[in-house]
């Protein structure tokens, strides 16, 4: 007989408990393993082994968004990573080669790596799911319920599982530090910038303070170089299989803002402000209606954001350029983090993070304390009554109470 196998997470509330990315929360996935009769309403289901297990499933293929290139290029990439630990949830006693049961109702809690155990893959925070336009790359979870019935016939059943990080919000006081850098090209003249803060959402301001400095040594001739324009933009590089040995990189410019000067290099130098909104991508179709979603995947208003998988990272620079006559134009990249949600969310999130922190430190990783397992078998009593049934006389009935 097939076995009907669900996961449920908790009650009124979703799998995923606490939040992946800050340690003190424990992130977790907790739920029970729901086995029924597949075919039938009564008949007993015969287990030997049932395991539960987070898998990551990461894809790439750098050519998918080429029409031309598609066919020609590479096949799809594909890797399957366990995360944490495969739990056992049940195993029939020794001696016998399977159980007939009922039903059974099995409580689970898998751990979510949280980066404390050095740098071995099962130990590594896992990357958020994220489906890139085209499926040019993706990562996603699955929850996977191993269920053996007797010793050939073993199936596996895969329930999808959206896994967010909360570790890049642009709220965390490490993001809100100011940063600087500086660059020059040919000793004239030095190009600064100064950023407040340096994580970003959908729709956030990006602030940047730019300084033209001339060289003091070189002062004549710095005098004589023309500042034309000052152009600011966001860049997206993804890197394909970067841990590998043929990396390729694909750069996107998301968005830019010119700003025309006209003028010559002061002698104190020449400073000024210049803003960009970050882009967000629409969820609504033409007809303003939000269509449903991928189960494995969240919904995000960016088209992507910073994250480092096995196949893929993708990273983001806030790039100022400066166009020069008397000199060559200067170029300065720097490095941004990109988060998926804008600073108001990650405001509110606050208060859930500093609450779900508090409920996590009364657990213990090593004993989590899980309530017992359900489990009715073909004999005992009553154990048609779980199913709604009963026996009347020798032909069995819907149980009415």
């Amino acid at each position: 007989m097939t076995a009907f196998v669900r996961v449920s997470g908790l009650p009124n509330s979703n799998y995923l408990v606490g939040y992946p990315g800050i340690s003190a929360t424990l992130p977790r996935i907790e739920g029970k393993v729901e086995i029924r009769p597949g075919v039938g309403i009564s008949a007993p289901v015969s287990i030997s082994l049932i395991t539960i297990a987070l898998i990551r499933r990461e894809t790439i293929h750098p050519s998918a968004d080429s029409v031309t290139k598609k066919h020609l290029a590479a096949p799809r990439k594909e890797i399957t990573d366990v995360v944490g630990k495969e739990m056992l949830l049940y195993r029939c006693v020794t001696g016998k080669e399977y159980e007939n049961v009922m039903c059974m109702d099995l409580p689970f809690v898998l751990f979510i790596p949280y980066g404390r155990g050095g740098e071995e893959t099962a130990r590594r925070v896992p990357p958020a799911s994220l489906q890139l336009p085209s499926r040019t790359a993706e990562t996603y979870y699955e929850l996977v319920v191993t269920v053996q019935q007797g010793h050939q016939d073993q199936k596996k059943y895969a329930f999808p599982v959206p896994i967010l990080r909360y570790d890049t919000l642009s709220t965390f006081g490490m993001y809100n530090r100011p940063e600087s850098a500086e660059r020059m090209t040919d000793h004239l003249v030095t190009l600064g910038i100064s950023l407040p803060r340096w994580s970003y959402g959908p729709l956030d301001p990006v602030d940047v303070y730019i300084k033209l400095s001339p060289n003091p040594d070189w002062l004549s001739k710095a005098k004589r170089v023309t500042i034309q324009k000052i152009t600011i933009g966001i860049e997206e590089e993804i890197t394909y299989n970067h841990e590998g040995d043929e990396p390729s990189k694909k750069v996107n410019r998301l968005a830019k803002r010119t700003q025309p000067v006209g003028a010559k290099m002061p002698e104190a130098g020449y400073m000024t402000n210049l803003g960009i909104v970050f882009p967000a991508k629409d969820l609504r179709d033409a007809e303003g209606i939000i269509p449903r979603g991928k189960p494995a995947f969240p919904r995000y208003s960016v088209s992507g954001f910073t994250t480092t998988g096995t196949l893929y990272k993708i990273e983001y620079y806030l790039t100022v350029k400066a166009h020069l006559t008397s000199a060559k134009d200067i170029l300065l990249r720097q490095p941004i983090v990109v988060c998926p949600y804008d600073y108001a969310g990650c405001k509110e999130e606050m208060n859930a993070i500093e609450q779900a922190a508090k409920d996590a430190a009364h657990i213990n990783a090593e004993n989590p304390m899980l309530p017992a397992p359900t489990i009715l078998r073909e004999n005992d009593h009553d154990a048609l009554h779980t199913l709604g049934m009963t026996m009347v006389g020798t032909t069995r009935k819907p149980l009415i109470e």
